[in-house]
């Protein structure tokens, strides 16, 4: 079998990989400031669309193990972003809510995610980014169906 059969310079996968990794450097960068890790980030994103998940739901909508979200939730409560609440009905379970400060970090970061992603498509016309971002979904569906 040949040595280089997929050279990294034309590996879809390693290529996205690099440009993730890119992105989450410079996100990082720009949230920790304000006290919020990429950890943290992930969850917030999804709380500032749903409030109220149960940590399952939380692990599975941001497609981490329980046992790093329960290390993530713990942070973000240390730091007064996230009340934990058992749920009424289900004992077992804990609803995740959002404090006060949780919700206004939103009006603070999702300005610096918009950044992030406009400084990394600088050069990258309009009708590109959209044929990019079709591309990524048949990508995603190849990998998922």
């Amino acid at each position: 079998m040949p040595h280089n059969v997929l050279p990294l310079s034309t590996s879809l996968g390693y290529q996205i990989r690099t440009t993730h990794r890119y992105f989450q450097r410079y996100l990082q960068l720009k949230i920790e400031p304000h006290g919020v890790t990429l950890g943290m980030w992930y969850f917030l994103r999804v709380l500032w669309q749903q409030d109220g998940l149960t940590q399952r739901e939380l692990s599975q909508r941001v497609g981490t193990m329980e046992p790093t979200t329960l290390t993530a939730l713990r942070s973000m409560e240390r730091k007064g972003f996230i009340r934990r609440e058992r749920n009424t009905e289900d004992n077992r379970k804990v609803n995740i809510y959002l404090t006060p400060e949780g919700s206004a970090l939103k009006d603070e970061l999702l300005p610096l995610a918009k950044q992030v992603v406009d400084d990394a498509a600088k050069g990258i016309s309009a009708q590109d980014k959209k044929k990019l971002l079709k591309l990524l979904t048949v990508m995603q569906r190849n990998l998922t169906d």
